[in-house]
């Protein structure tokens, strides 16, 4: 009965942490480009009591074994990197990647970030940045005295300067990246992903080729988590671990009663 109080154990452990998945998941419902997670979990240790197709005698074998599992763990937060919607914003510096894709984020300490996020802004220095002030990858200055900003589908970005409609300035062409496996990726906060073993190098080509999906100027890309599914996950998680907490109980009572005879 010693095993059931530890293989209980081990599933509040899961379920704790799987109500903790869900609810990072409902606090960024509404962070632009937010992929939602989920826990993965798998079985523990077998002790292996009986062995299936041992000898029973000399001339037959055990059809079946006897096995008893310890618990369970989680092994894994697996992200989903489905399209959120697309949310019309009407700013100039605002893009949705429409398909896959990662806008490309220079890090301070010189890495490459990626991120879903497009709600860019543009410095003191007329840098197109992030929200954070990291500068999107290849850097792209806005001229002084831009009074209106155009972005292509391919990432072409133009400026009309000093409201010369007639001579638009092309100032430079946004770049995306796109992985292998986009959920090995490394999340460091800040709507940013880093590249790992796991997601392979990056694909880095122009926006609507080679499988990148096109930019959509005007436009946010929201959370693809959707509230009330979550919320059933987490009354599920809440049910499974309060389950775990009754064989604990259970069990506590069973050897209760074996002090008492």
């Amino acid at each position: 009965m010693m095993r059931s109080l530890w293989t209980a154990k081990t599933g509040m452990d899961a379920m704790q942490f799987n109500i903790d998945v869900v609810s990072h998941n409902l606090s960024n419902v509404n962070t632009n480009g937010y992929k939602r997670e989920r826990a993965v979990f798998e079985d523990l240790l077998y002790q292996n009591l009986r062995q299936a197709g041992g000898a029973s005698s000399q001339q037959t074998s055990l059809p079946t074994g006897l096995y008893v599992g310890t618990g369970t763990q989680v092994v894994a937060t697996a992200r989903n990197h489905s399209q959120g919607n697309l949310q019309r914003t009407e700013g100039s510096l605002d893009m949705a990647i429409n398909g896959d894709g990662f806008f490309q984020i220079a890090l301070p300490n010189g890495t490459t970030g990626y991120t879903r996020d497009g709600a860019f802004q543009v410095n003191s220095q007329g840098t197109i940045v992030t929200s954070s002030g990291y500068e999107l990858s290849p850097a792209i200055q806005v001229p002084q005295g831009t009074t209106k900003l155009t972005i292509a589908n391919d990432g072409t970005v133009s400026a009309i300067v000093n409201n010369d409609a007639v001579n638009p300035v092309q100032i430079g062409n946004i770049q995306t990246a796109t992985f292998i496996n986009p959920p090995g990726l490394e999340s460091i906060g800040g709507n940013i992903y880093l590249e790992t073993t796991a997601s392979g190098a990056p694909t880095v080509g122009a926006p609507g080729t080679n499988g990148l999906g096109a930019i959509n100027q005007g436009y946010v890309e929201t959370s693809n988590v959707n509230a009330t599914e979550e919320l059933i996950n987490m009354i599920q998680a809440q049910r499974a671990f309060e389950l775990n907490s009754k064989a604990v109980t259970t069990t506590d009572q069973m050897l209760a009663k074996l002090t008492q005879m």
